[in-house]
């Protein structure tokens, strides 16, 4: 496995707490990467704690809003990690800003292994948390995962179905899918001559007079303190072009009916992926489901506004289902 250097100082771009134990851990998952995580626990506690691990959103770190969810989590009385997924921030993984939807779904179920054995947490009390595109892998996490108790997806975001056809649906035809897909492939011939891959996403600067609302709240997150961290993804260029090609063609939400634990999915009433968590919360199955929409919020309200992220719903929807 690998031997990661972690950052000792607090680089994160929300204060810390004084009611919750800080540490850097490290776990690995079942394709031999190591990952970072950073667990907090409620100061003075006593026993085996519920514990819930968070990541989360897509191209960010674990100091930015998965760690800010754990650190609230954590003043609540949960045991919590935040994680790098594969590839990216500390985590370990190369060629780095890479994604994968079995990869990344992965990483969820390894942060169930490492909590289930962590002597202070209960492994029969286990849930997870996706943050944006990691909503949706936390689902699909919950779909093939019995060890998940309960999963909250805050701002649920399909990366597959973005991927495979277009924001909002805008390029959802076997020509245009045809297109991306060809793209991409010359892209790989390209890379493998140079050595380096190509990167893309990140967020567009400057910005463009017209650009969409949805853009407009990225930008706000991730061009200014709110949301930049020189680790992340989408601060500093985005990840490989060419790993949206496991993507196109690996629906994450396939199974998500079948899931019989508890699901809580997120969303704002502004935010751009409503329709996306909609529709998965659609598909799921049973009486311990919850949609919940935030009044006036867009999809980045929900990654670090504490006056606006429905921290006490959450935490009882966990009390509630780990028991």
């Amino acid at each position: 496995m690998e031997n990661l250097v972690l950052t000792n100082e607090w680089d994160k771009t929300f204060a810390k707490s004084d009611k919750v134990d800080h540490k850097k851990v490290t776990f690995h998952n079942r394709y031999g990467i190591t990952l970072a995580a950073d667990m907090y626990i409620p100061k003075n506690a006593q026993g085996r704690l519920s514990a819930v691990a968070v990541s989360g959103p897509f191209g960010a770190v674990k100091e930015q809003s998965s760690g800010l969810y754990a650190q609230t989590l954590a003043e609540k009385g949960f045991l919590t990690i935040a994680f790098d997924p594969s590839y990216t921030g500390e985590s370990g993984g190369t060629p780095r800003y890479v994604a994968s939807p079995d990869i990344n779904t992965e990483d969820f179920c390894a942060a169930v292994d490492f909590l289930s054995n962590l002597e202070n947490a209960d492994p029969e009390k286990i849930g997870i948390l996706g943050i944006c595109g990691w909503g949706g892998m936390a689902i699909n996490a919950a779909a093939m995962d019995t060890r998940i108790k309960a999963t909250v997806a805050s701002t649920m975001y399909d990366m597959t179905r973005v991927n495979a056809k277009g924001y909002f649906d805008s390029e959802d035809t076997k020509e245009q899918r045809r297109a991306k897909i060809k793209s991409m492939c010359h892209q790989r011939t390209k890379d493998y001559k140079s050595g380096t891959y190509a990167l893309a996403g990140g967020v567009v600067d400057p910005l463009p007079d017209d650009a969409p609302q949805f853009v407009k709240d990225y930008y706000d997150y991730y061009k200014t303190d709110r949301g930049y961290h020189p680790r992340s993804l989408n601060s500093n260029g985005g990840w490989n072009v060419t790993s949206s090609l496991s993507f196109m063609n690996m629906p994450i939400l396939q199974y998500s009916s079948e899931i019989d634990s508890a699901v809580m999915v997120v969303h704002g009433e502004k935010a751009h992926s409503c329709y996306f968590g909609k529709d998965a919360f659609s598909k799921l199955q049973g009486d311990n489901k919850e949609l919940l929409i935030i009044e006036g919020a867009n999809h980045t309200d929900l990654y670090d506004k504490t006056d606006i992220i429905p921290f006490d719903k959450i935490a009882d929807f966990y009390t509630k289902y780990l028991k």
